[in-house]
């Protein structure tokens, strides 16, 4: 028993956290990272290598499920929580430690952040070891390293909405494990076809997006998107295109509040790239520049920084290595699809895209702290135009089954963060934004 409670106290000390954000849970997402890395806790990519499961946003009952696959692939000892809201993470992260090094308290909470279990520890009991017995232990990592388009982007893959693993159309085998199907490749061969959902909850994914591959060897055949989990019903603004809603709803934005969301959240998706491409210190320094940004950090403080990172970035010849000639989308036929922004001006591929980012980080340093009132259908969101009805991400997300048909399985990842949709802004569409007094 002293063993055991050492080894809990020693895992607690420094939790592997798994973050997962449901969707419109980006601000709780942003300060749950903050203050993951000012408490030095790894952040984990996947179940298999996680102690504490951390959901950011508020809690929807389609996003159950999902869930509760992710939960079951985690070892023990292991912890849940969940923090709805911004003021709720210190205590959520908390409380997740104390849980980890109880020997009570750790893998004894399974029901923990589920409220449909609320009060019936036993049908959660009984769910869980249900849950064991047919998905057999199985991970959902499909790999590691990162050596050219091998490894990176393809780890951590989620089994969609509810469809315990399998395709469409496979005939299921024990453990959930989808049995493949024959047909033509791209020359002609009669090969295995493998059916694969990646989403909706992966580290540095946009949260609630499920994309169905048909799989090939390692190529990509066919993409397909499912319904976007837990975008249903009312939801939150969509935090990065807030400013460009409250200056369409009549409010007084000004041009300096809008350039800074927009630079942040260009940093973010950076930090998400630099992640899936497995540069971690680049991605640390992109998104503390980020959160920098958020807390109104002076632009004098901000600026030489930037400058730095951008020019490390910019100059990687492993970042360019790793994305050059994935997700190609020439200028012309952006526009054709309607997207707007920084893909549509970029006019290449992945590469080409992140190059843009930055370009565009380095041209609204200039602009953070301008007085001027923001016009929503002259300024950019960080995606694009915003058009009542028509946001800019609604245009990249239906281009995504385009992009990842052909590509090898290891570059999809790349390619879906080098678009980095926001889902939450497709919900805006069905939502009115109130006025701030």
């Amino acid at each position: 028993m002293d063993v055991t409670r050492r080894l809990l106290r020693a895992v607690a000390a420094r939790p592997r956290v798994l973050l997962v954000t449901l969707p419109g849970g980006t601000a709780v997402r942003l300060a749950a990272e903050r203050h993951l890395r000012l408490r030095d806790w790894p952040v984990a990519a996947t179940p298999a290598e996680a102690d504490l499961l951390v959901v950011a946003g508020p809690d929807r009952p389609e996003t159950r499920p999902p869930l509760t696959r992710l939960w079951r692939d985690m070892a023990a000892p292991r912890a849940r929580v969940h923090a709805p809201t911004v003021d709720d993470v210190e205590r959520a992260l908390n409380d997740g430690r104390t849980r980890l090094g109880s020997p009570t308290d750790a893998d004894a909470d399974a029901d923990a952040g589920h409220p449909e279990h609320a009060g019936h520890p036993e049908q959660a009991g009984r769910e869980e070891r249900a849950g064991r017995e047919e998905h057999g232990g199985r991970n959902q990592a499909l790999g590691g390293g990162h050596d050219a388009h091998g490894g990176h982007g393809a780890h951590g893959v989620d089994h969609g909405d509810g469809g315990g693993g399998h395709g469409d159309d496979g005939m299921e085998m024990p453990g959930g494990l989808p049995m493949a199907e024959r047909g033509e490749d791209r020359d002609g061969l009669t090969l295995d076809r493998l059916h694969v959902p990646l989403g909706p909850f992966l580290v540095d994914w946009p949260s609630g997006l499920t994309v169905r591959l048909v799989l090939q060897g390692d190529v990509i055949q066919q993409a397909d998107l499912a319904e976007p989990t837990g975008h249903a019903g009312q939801a939150p603004a969509p935090f990065w295109a807030e400013p460009w809603l409250r200056a369409e709803a009549g409010e007084a934005v000004t041009v300096g509040e809008a350039a800074r969301r927009r630079s942040a959240a260009h940093l973010d998706s950076l930090g998400r790239l630099l992640a899936v491409a497995g540069l971690p210190a680049e991605a640390v320094a992109a998104r503390r520049l980020r959160d920098d940004l958020l807390a109104d950090a002076a632009t004098a403080a901000y600026a030489p920084g930037l400058a730095r990172f951008a020019h490390r970035v910019g100059r990687s010849r492993t970042l360019a290595w790793l994305t050059r000639g994935i997700g190609g989308l020439g200028a012309e036929e952006a526009r054709e699809a309607g997207v707007s922004g920084p893909a549509a001006r970029a006019g290449g591929d992945v590469t080409d895209r992140y190059r843009q980012w930055l370009t565009d980080l380095l041209g609204d340093v200039g602009r953070l702290d301008e007085p001027a009132l923001l016009e929503p259908d002259v300024q950019e969101s960080p995606r694009g135009h915003w058009r009542t009805g028509h946001p800019p991400s609604a245009a990249l997300v239906a281009l995504l089954p385009r992009l990842l048909t052909g590509t090898e399985l290891a570059a999809a990842r790349l390619v879906v963060a080098g678009l980095d949709p926001d889902l939450d802004e497709l919900a805006a569409r069905r939502r009115e934004v109130p006025v701030r007094a």
